[in-house]
């Protein structure tokens, strides 16, 4: 799937409306196990961030599979939302239907793309996931806005990311985006540094926030607003009102979020 991405050329324009359904035959406790390893989750429960991981794969499938206008690799990941809506059944099949969105462009020309998945075991809607990715910055000019202040809240965990988080998480995830594994893969796609998947800063944050509540997240907002370089220091912050949180990284705000 790599290298089908890397060589998929972008086509002129979508002929028609963009999406598909796919068959997942089983999830794999396994997996579950060494992705709740990696995190720090307790138990043997499928986390809510781990259903990112099996819609992305969906979602990937169904880029290459139709006409897309734009290059998959470099796509920058940023804003998600999860939804369990009842047990994820791990001995039975899930059909993944997913479909893709392109927004108008921003005032400054930035361009997005949304991809909507939904996980139904049967006829019941098992889980759902909607992601939103970057696909061409906006101008200069235009997106220099001040910066959100930073919020004022408990700090619930701190974790320096690893030169090699990129890699181990991509071997853990499918998700070989170049911008997250070496300084040279990232300078290919425009970057000035490799970062971390945002979907890894999204678990770790999701772990520390169950160990802090003792209860499980069944539903999850974010939105990243600065990417987080490899080897940082980072800090999940409890926000202000019940059910937020931040991410810090050098002083600024790298991530926000909701969750019940």
């Amino acid at each position: 799937m790599l290298l089908r991405a890397l060589v998929k050329r972008p086509a002129r324009a979508p002929t028609s409306q963009i999406g598909a359904t796919w068959r997942l035959e089983r999830i794999d406790l396994d997996h579950v196990r060494r992705y709740n390893a990696a995190f720090g989750f307790a138990g043997v429960a499928i986390p809510v961030t781990f259903l990112y991981l099996l819609a992305q794969r969906a979602q990937l499938a169904t880029m290459l599979a139709c006409p897309i206008p734009f290059r998959i690799p470099g796509l920058i990941h940023v804003e998600n939302r999860l939804a369990l809506h009842g047990p994820a059944p791990h001995d039975a099949p899930l059909a993944l239907a997913t479909a893709l969105h392109l927004p108008p462009p921003a005032p400054n020309g930035a361009l997005h793309c949304v991809l909507e998945t939904r996980a139904f075991d049967g006829e019941r809607l098992a889980f759902s996931c909607d992601s939103t990715y970057l696909i061409r910055r906006g101008s200069r000019a235009s997106r220099a806005a001040p910066q959100p202040d930073a919020p004022s809240g408990q700090a619930l965990g701190r974790w320096t990311v690893a030169h090699d988080a990129g890699r181990r998480y991509a071997a853990l995830s499918g998700d070989w985006n170049p911008i997250h594994l070496w300084p040279w893969s990232a300078r290919l796609m425009g970057m000035r540094a490799p970062i971390i998947h945002g979907a890894h800063t999204l678990a770790k944050a999701c772990s520390l926030l169950q160990a802090s509540t003792e209860r499980d997240i069944a539903a999850l907002w974010c939105h990243f607003r600065q990417p987080v370089a490899l080897g940082a220091d980072v800090t999940l912050l409890a926000g202000g009102s019940d059910g937020e949180f931040a991410v810090m990284c050098g002083g600024r705000l790298a991530m926000e979020g909701r969750y019940s």
